[in-house]
């Protein structure tokens, strides 16, 4: 006997260019795009995979994104919090990949222009902020992309921090879920 037997998981494409898109639409399969990473190529690839779209494991197209949120207390602690990922990234494209930084390291970090120009386009990309901030900047990128599913990842310093921005997330989209949920 096999445990899972008929219980296979659905196959998806994960992608964050127009080729995966294109790929996954001509499938027939789910397709989830990497918004956290390739943000202004989000829009396009959920438009080629739809416009590309033939029934195959789907009848329909459905499609989810991968978002970076950080949400805090404030618009200002959520910039705090999420700041020492974008140094993060920045390190990663010089070569020189490591460990997260921490905020403190990260606001002492002496950026050259064109690196707080990466940073400061790396951040917007992201959903971050205070509790009503996250709400309209979500929602916002729900509606633009009318994706089906979104995927929140949260790259944080602190492991508390990180807990606090999935439970003011739970809080936010609580109607969302069904209940006990």
């Amino acid at each position: 006997m096999t445990p899972a037997a008929g219980n296979e998981p659905p196959i998806w494409l994960l992608g964050s260019s127009g080729y995966s898109a294109r790929l996954a639409g001509l499938l027939g399969l789910p397709f989830a795009f990497a918004h956290h990473f390739s943000a202004e190529n989000t829009v396009p690839a959920l438009a080629l995979y739809r416009d590309s779209f033939r029934p195959g494991a789907l009848d329909e197209p459905y499609s989810m994104i991968g978002v970076s949120v950080t949400a805090a207390g404030t618009d200002e602690r959520a910039r705090e919090l999420a700041a020492p990922q974008a140094l993060s990234f920045l390190r990663l494209r010089q070569g020189r990949p490591g460990l997260l930084p921490t905020p403190e390291e990260t606001a002492a970090h002496p950026y050259t222009p064109p690196e707080r120009q990466m940073i400061d386009a790396r951040l917007a990309d992201q959903v971050m902020g205070g509790p009503e901030t996250v709400r309209k900047q979500l929602d916002a990128l729900i509606d633009r992309t009318a994706v089906d599913e979104v995927m929140i990842m949260t790259q944080v310093f602190d492991h508390a921090d990180r807990l606090k921005s999935y439970d003011i997330l739970a809080d936010l989209y609580k109607e969302n879920f069904p209940s006990g949920g």
